[in-house]
């Protein structure tokens, strides 16, 4: 991810995280996807009503879905309201798609989305990271390493 990109997400009104996968996972290569959304959709991740907790991707037909995105129905939606925890679809280039494939079939690897945003156009767009899972020494050396972070941080504060 460049610079630019980077600007541009910090500068989005709506960034909805996924924690854990950090947390859990190793991120080995990062993508930025469109997302394919209904009307109601869009509005509630505008309003900041989604989560990516317990989501992830798979590949069939060579179209990429991302599988237990939680949107939630939007408050002044009437009967064209959206199901919560539908699959939706994510647009990659062929390429792109090909490779987390080929990538995918390895064993510990998996495709998870890891933020959602909106773009300068207004448009939804997901990053979504190949990843490899970590061990639980690993976990546990991500929990040191962020108590050092805090513990430094509290220290610079003090004096």
């Amino acid at each position: 991810m460049n610079k630019q990109q980077q600007e541009l997400r910090k500068k989005s009104p709506v960034q909805i995280k996924n924690k854990k996968a950090s947390f859990e996972y190793f991120f080995v290569e990062e993508y930025t996807a469109g997302i394919v959304l209904t009307g109601t959709e869009i509005k509630s991740i505008r309003a900041g009503k989604a989560s990516l907790v317990d989501s992830y991707c798979y590949i069939i037909n060579g179209e990429i879905w991302v599988k237990g995105m939680n949107i939630s129905p939007y408050f002044y939606g009437s009967f064209a309201n959206h199901e919560a925890k539908r699959d939706r679809k994510l647009l990659l280039n062929k390429r792109e798609i090909y490779k987390l494939a080929d990538a995918e079939k390895q064993p510990g690897y998996t495709i998870v989305p890891t933020l959602i945003f909106i773009d300068d156009n207004g448009r939804a767009k997901v990053d979504i990271a190949l990843c490899r899972g970590k061990k639980q020494y690993d976990k546990r050396m991500t929990m040191k390493e962020k108590e050092d972070r805090r513990e430094m941080d509290r220290a610079k504060k003090r004096f």
